[in-house]
């Protein structure tokens, strides 16, 4: 018969833990995910600069805004009514001025500026309608009643948000 093996005495303190894999890089491993990252990236170039551009270009358009809510304040006031219904007519042709040439619009009036403006402006409202009162106020005749005057507002407010340079 042959001797017995003899097992050698294990115990649990000389168990040792297996050791864990290094954790998983978030880092791209390819070249193509670096370019993926760069062309997005690149489109959010792209896309910020033409924000900003649009931004400037309507720089005028906020101005005119401010310029607008300015006189509106001031016709409030009685002594400086006359005044402030003077200015619309000049705000009206230096936000033209700002994207239209001056040789063609610096001298228009009447009616031909009104057409003008009725051109830039989709829904009108210049020759037949409250804008007919710009070229009252244009020659002096401040005589505009609160009524007239608040519908050439509502359409100077429309119309400066949403005209189309000619």
């Amino acid at each position: 018969m042959l001797p017995a093996a003899k097992t050698p005495m294990v115990s649990i303190a000389d168990l040792k833990d297996i050791p864990a894999p290094p954790p998983v890089s978030y880092m791209p491993q390819t070249a193509g995910w670096w370019v993926i990252a760069g062309v997005i990236l690149l489109g959010l170039l792209v896309l910020a600069f033409l924000a900003w551009r649009k931004w400037m270009r309507n720089r005028y358009r906020r101005e005119a805004r401010a310029e607008l809510a300015a006189i509106e304040n001031a016709v409030a006031d009685p002594a400086r009514r006359a005044d402030a219904l003077a200015s619309i007519p000049a705000l009206v042709k230096r936000t033209v001025l700002a994207w239209a040439p001056r040789q063609q619009v610096g001298p228009m009036s009447g009616d031909a500026w009104l057409s003008y403006l009725d051109g830039t402006y989709a829904e009108g409202g210049f020759v037949q309608g409250p804008g007919r009162a710009l070229d009252r106020l244009a020659y002096g005749d401040g005589a505009i009643g609160n009524d007239e005057l608040a519908s050439l507002m509502s359409l100077l407010h429309r119309w400066i948000d949403n005209h189309v340079a000619a």
